[in-house]
């Protein structure tokens, strides 16, 4: 008779697909602990079941636009941060794509978007990231910047999108269908993909950063405008990757 010591590090190590045959084996054990590990397989059973039938919810629109044959999801990181670029993500993906946990990146931990970024780029039929630099933030506004690292992720794309979806916004110089969905992120599964691929991106880039210009923190706040962030900025000044228009003279030493 297996241990129960034994019997949990064997759940611990349970892939998703292995749960239910886990509870078979188990199941009829009568010792207490272990017919909790088989209570606990069985309640990531349900959420995995739970799981599933939101990601085939967030399809919808995927279905909805079924037509296309690429229909492909468009998203940001990083417009509202003092520092960084702004970078997008764009994701084709086949019609039978199945990927769970996808949402907007941002109700992910940064461990789960690593995870799924791997994962998208695997199962992607096409998927791409463009990037919009301070520099460019500051000559051409935080929006415009955006639609140019949009456009630029949409370039570079190996197939050409027949329909976009796009988290919120319409971007203008794009000769292709394009649907803005507010929300966008969490409520399509290419959308949400290409806001992980985006994020994800770009936290590299500024943990990256974070060595080239030490002293401001970078790598944990990712450019974003904390107590911390200001004060590096007070005490430093600004770095080359600064966005220059997103600061007041009040800001800077």
């Amino acid at each position: 008779m297996d241990k129960i010591g034994d019997i949990k590090l064997k759940l611990n190590r349970c892939a998703d697909d292995e749960l239910t045959a886990f509870v078979a084996a188990y199941a009829s054990d009568e010792r207490a602990g272990v017919q909790k590990l088989v209570a606990s397989a069985e309640k990531r059973i349900k959420a995995l079941e739970a799981e599933r039938i939101r990601i085939e919810e967030l399809k919808y629109f995927e279905k909805k636009y079924s037509d296309y044959e690429f229909v492909c999801g468009v998203d940001e990181a990083g417009r509202g941060p003092l520092a960084g670029p702004v970078v997008a993500g764009a994701v084709i993906f086949p019609k039978d794509v199945d990927i769970l946990y996808i949402n907007d990146s941002k109700k992910l931990s940064a461990k789960k978007r690593e995870e799924l970024y791997d994962v998208i780029r695997e199962k992607a039929l096409s998927c791409a990231v463009g990037i919009a630099t301070a520099e460019e933030i500051d000559a051409l506004n935080i929006l415009q910047a955006t639609y140019e690292a949009m456009r630029r992720a949409i370039g570079g794309l190996s197939v050409t999108p027949d329909m976009l979806l796009v988290d919120a916004v319409h971007i203008p110089d794009v000769a292709m269908q394009q649907v803005g969905i507010v929300k966008g992120d969490a409520k399509s599964v290419s959308i949400g993909a290409a806001s992980i691929l985006a994020k994800v991106t770009r936290d590299r880039m500024m943990a990256e950063y974070d060595s080239t210009f030490p002293g401001y923190g970078f790598a944990k706040h990712k450019g974003y405008g904390t107590a911390e962030h200001y004060a590096a900025i007070k005490k430093q000044g600004a770095s080359p990757i600064h966005r220059m228009s997103f600061l007041k003279p009040e800001d800077l030493p």
